[in-house]
């Protein structure tokens, strides 16, 4: 049976085959060969993303006001999940959210909106101050972890077919952003992947922030600096987080003249140090410089030796240093994604 989200309440047991846009055609015993062989599916828990449910005849309309992305597309069920930033009246970023919606009842919808965990407080109240005369409920999810599922680490397919058992899943789709990132789950907390995903085990949380780092996904308020990040640097387009075409939103009108009239000349980049840093070597915002001492950009964050920065495009394929404290240089190298736009890559 081909399904693509199965919703809380079903009591029943439910064989889910997710076939999410494998590269070659599907065989079942290369694998479940693959999972007896040790290359297993890796899931992690997000403790570091929370949830807050809308419910109500108006979630989508009153969504489709705050939000980057068309909300029609998650809320009349052909797509299952979205990814979105909420905007400040600057046209600057506030939230990076990811949208699930939850066929619980046509009449009244319920979408579940994934954010960092540290502004669950900050998101409900902005709701909150919207929200006006909406028929809108808004309420915390304490019951419910997100998890993000990744494929084996040395399979060449960045998305392939897992098997999930349905039993107790409320939201299992691919990630919205990009292939590379694998899948989202959203579970009670009560209930282990394990138990979703045969042949898959935990995996440490720093290996997944590692892995976003190493393909340029920003996540959280340590990458999107609240009310500081501008959405198109940030790469919203690149990660199918933007619509043009829907009505108007807070803070759509700057991100739109720099769609249509403006260049960008900065873009958060994934970047590579010589050698794994610990936890605050590089301070908050460093400076990234050119051998000549050019200012070239701003470090956001890392795991390791490798992280995020934002970059001057025109400056990218230079070698790089940022200073680290006590104004120690270390050498950088930026990277373009594989998945991002030919045209950029190659300019």
């Amino acid at each position: 049976m081909l399904l693509r989200s199965v919703h809380a309440g079903c009591s029943r047991t439910l064989g889910v085959l997710l076939r999410l846009q494998a590269a070659a055609c599907w065989r079942p015993w290369q694998r479940w060969a693959g999972c007896e062989a040790g290359h297993r599916h890796r899931c992690y828990r997000l403790d570091h993303r929370q949830l807050v449910r809308l419910r109500g005849r108006d979630t989508g309309a009153f969504l489709q006001g705050l939000v980057t992305n068309d909300v029609d597309q998650v809320a009349s069920g052909s797509r299952e999940a979205l990814y979105c930033h909420l905007l400040n009246l600057q046209g600057r970023t506030m939230f990076d959210v990811i949208l699930y919606r939850l066929l619980e009842s046509q009449e009244e919808p319920t979408i579940l909106v994934e954010c960092d965990a540290t502004l669950l407080d900050d998101v409900r109240k902005h709701l909150k101050i919207y929200k006006i005369r909406r028929k809108v409920d808004i309420s915390l999810c304490p019951d419910l972890s997100v998890w993000a599922v990744l494929p084996p680490e040395d399979s060449a397919e960045t998305s392939s077919d897992i098997a999930a058992n349905g039993k107790n899943v409320l939201v299992c789709t691919q990630d919205p952003r990009t292939d590379a990132m694998g899948w989202r789950l959203v579970l009670s907390k009560a209930v282990s992947p394990l138990d979703i995903i045969p042949g898959s085990h935990i995996g440490d949380i720093q290996e997944y922030h590692s892995h976003r780092y190493k393909i340029g996904i920003a996540e959280g308020v340590k990458d999107l600096p609240s009310g500081e990040a501008i959405p198109l640097e940030s790469n919203l387009v690149y990660m199918n987080g933007i619509s043009f075409t829907k009505g108007c939103y807070i803070g759509q009108e700057l991100t739109a003249r720099t769609h249509y009239t403006g260049v960008i000349r900065k873009r958060l980049m994934p970047i590579q140090l010589d050698s794994p840093m610990p936890p605050g070597k590089v301070p908050e915002k460093a400076q990234i410089v050119t051998e000549s001492g050019k200012l070239a950009g701003r470090f956001r964050s890392y795991e390791g030796d490798v992280g995020l920065a934002m970059i001057r495009l025109a400056y990218a394929n230079e070698p790089l240093h940022v200073l680290t404290a006590g104004d120690v240089r270390v050498r950088l190298r930026a990277s373009m994604p594989n998945w991002w736009p030919k045209d950029e890559k190659n300019q």
